[in-house]
């Protein structure tokens, strides 16, 4: 016979108390939870995606992935793409003996009918969102839309921009520097086909003006329909 716990019944309300202390304290860390999936992802070398350039020359690799699906936005707090607006994670690879300087850098989403997009603000995607009358309805929504409060959104939006946005403005000597730049491709049935990322006004560390780089996303669409096959 197995040897049980007996506990009186005058402890009862004190179980009680118990699992209402293990509730509470289960719900708030769910937050806590949710907010350890907004984080960046690991830092790879550009070489390791498929839409990438690389100078071995300036011995610099540069790739651009767009975040498009419904698993790649569930880092971020809002949905971007669903709205119009593209993530795009940019990832550079300095493999030389220099400093890149991108303090002049111009990074230019190029469409394929030769149009030049320059990365949002904050306040430009704040703006897109805050009126649902500007939302995309023919570009395919990956994730539900956030329905959230003026406040709110700016709020969610400002602190992906602080968890996310590109912000280094050197990278090292042998080191990768990555993060997202935030297009508005409201318009566009198809933004990704035929289009390309452009970076001009790239320097090294004497101030030397590199060859500038563009990447075709048809690259990364090639990669994607082969996984599917």
């Amino acid at each position: 016979m197995s040897a049980r716990t007996l506990i009186p019944r005058s402890s009862e309300p004190l179980q009680r108390m118990a699992s209402m202390v293990l509730l509470a304290s289960s719900l708030a860390l769910v937050p806590a939870a949710q907010a350890a999936e907004h984080k960046q992802l690991p830092v790879q070398p550009a070489t390791d995606f498929p839409a990438v350039e690389v100078h071995a020359n300036e011995h610099l690799a540069i790739a651009a992935e767009p975040f498009n699906t419904a698993a790649q936005l569930k880092i971020f707090r809002v949905n971007y793409f669903a709205h119009g607006i593209l993530p795009v994670r940019l990832i550079v690879t300095n493999n030389g003996d220099h400093t890149l300087s991108l303090k002049e850098a111009r990074i230019l989403f190029i469409t394929a009918a030769g149009d030049r997009i320059q990365a949002a603000q904050p306040e430009d995607v704040e703006r897109r969102l805050s009126h649902p009358g500007s939302r995309v309805s023919h570009i395919p929504s990956p994730i539900p839309g956030l329905h959230l409060k003026h406040k709110d959104i700016d709020k969610e939006i400002q602190r992906d921009f602080d968890t996310f946005e590109f912000s280094s403005l050197t990278v090292a000597p042998h080191t990768t520097q990555a993060g997202f730049l935030f297009y508005d491709v409201d318009g566009l049935s198809d933004p990704l086909r035929g289009a390309a990322l452009n970076l001009h006004t790239l320097r090294d560390d004497d101030g030397n003006e590199l060859f500038y780089f563009e990447i075709p996303f048809d690259k990364y669409l090639t990669s994607r329909s082969s996984q599917m096959n």
